[in-house]
């Protein structure tokens, strides 16, 4: 990949577009492009056509999407299904028009079935129902995971989609009402600590397993992409290791240095008992993650900690 080509990050101010974007520079990409939702309006296939030829895109990198956890999912489907459909499909097909040499989708494993097999392998797309909670936002990653195949295959174009497992890191959103749970623990903790220690209450039973990767290894392995053609349509990306949500709150509580109890919430819903990546198709073309879970968590606390009057709240 030319260090001059004109790589388009849609979603360049979010945890994972940013990641990216600081991992481009210090490549030495020098013709990164960026707007922000204000300059730009992904859902509007008029803006997003005009932009892409008028800016003579030749990469682009959708790491675009209302993303958000349990309680958002459940609270406002419709948004989470259309708004991500509407972003995506419009930049896929404005890529399309103005030949675009290159697209890389970033998608989620919540594609995967809820009861499939693990670890969750790609050939399992579609092989069963997905999990309630975050159906809305799945069906619509699951779309454009296959209007990137299906250009792969009608067009011959270099479109791939990489498949995240739950990422986590600097510039998260610690929103409690949207937050994913890596990030929302983090926040309970640390506000329960500053309120003398006071018990924190966490959704679920704490039995569900589940797998983090820290979001400058997600953007490790989107600059691996874009410097390789890789063979196949969608990839994996993780760590293919996880553990408990109960250890995972231990650890956090450790981490923040909260001395207090944790309750559970057994009325609450766990979502899917358990989402383990098979990675074996990235690392067999030579990626690997290097950030381990608990190096990961600190660094997040220390930027949540610098950064906390920048916070908003979160609206749909």
């Amino acid at each position: 990949m030319d260090k001059n080509s004109r790589i388009y990050i849609a979603g360049h101010k979010g945890m994972v577009g940013s990641a990216i974007w600081r991992k481009l520079e210090y490549k030495g990409y020098i013709n990164l492009v960026g707007k922000s939702s204000k300059e730009l309006d992904l859902r509007d296939q008029r803006q997003v056509d005009e932009f892409i030829s008028n800016e003579k895109i030749d990469v682009v990198i959708d790491a675009a999407a209302k993303v958000g956890g349990i309680l958002a999912n459940n609270t406002y489907p419709y948004q989470f299904l259309m708004d991500n459909l509407l972003i995506q499909n419009n930049l896929i097909n404005s890529s399309l028009k103005n030949d675009v040499r290159k697209f890389i989708f970033l998608g989620s494993s919540c594609i995967y079935p809820k009861l499939a097999p693990q670890p969750l392998k790609e050939e399992y797309l579609l092989t069963g129902s997905l999990e309630p909670t975050n159906e809305w936002y799945a069906i619509a990653k699951i779309a454009g995971v296959k209007a990137c195949e299906s250009i792969r295959k009608e067009f011959r174009k270099d479109y791939v989609s990489l498949m995240p497992t739950n990422l986590y890191g600097t510039h998260d959103n610690f929103d409690l009402k949207s937050s994913h749970v890596l990030p929302a623990m983090i926040r309970k903790f640390h506000d329960a600590k500053l309120n003398s220690n006071a018990d924190v209450e966490l959704w679920g039973s704490g039995t569900p397993m589940r797998e983090f990767l820290f979001v400058d290894d997600m953007a490790a392995s989107v600059i691996f992409a874009l410097e390789n053609k890789l063979p196949e349509h969608l990839y994996n990306v993780g760590t293919g290791e996880d553990l408990t949500i109960k250890d995972l709150a231990l650890l956090i509580q450790r981490v923040v240095g909260h001395n207090g109890n944790i309750k559970w919430d057994s009325s609450k819903p766990d979502g899917t008992p358990r989402k383990l990546m098979d990675i074996s198709k990235m690392h067999g073309l030579g990626w690997r993650h290097e950030v381990n879970l608990e190096e990961g968590i600190r660094k997040t606390y220390e930027w949540f900690l610098r950064n906390q009057e920048t916070f908003k709240e979160v609206k749909f």
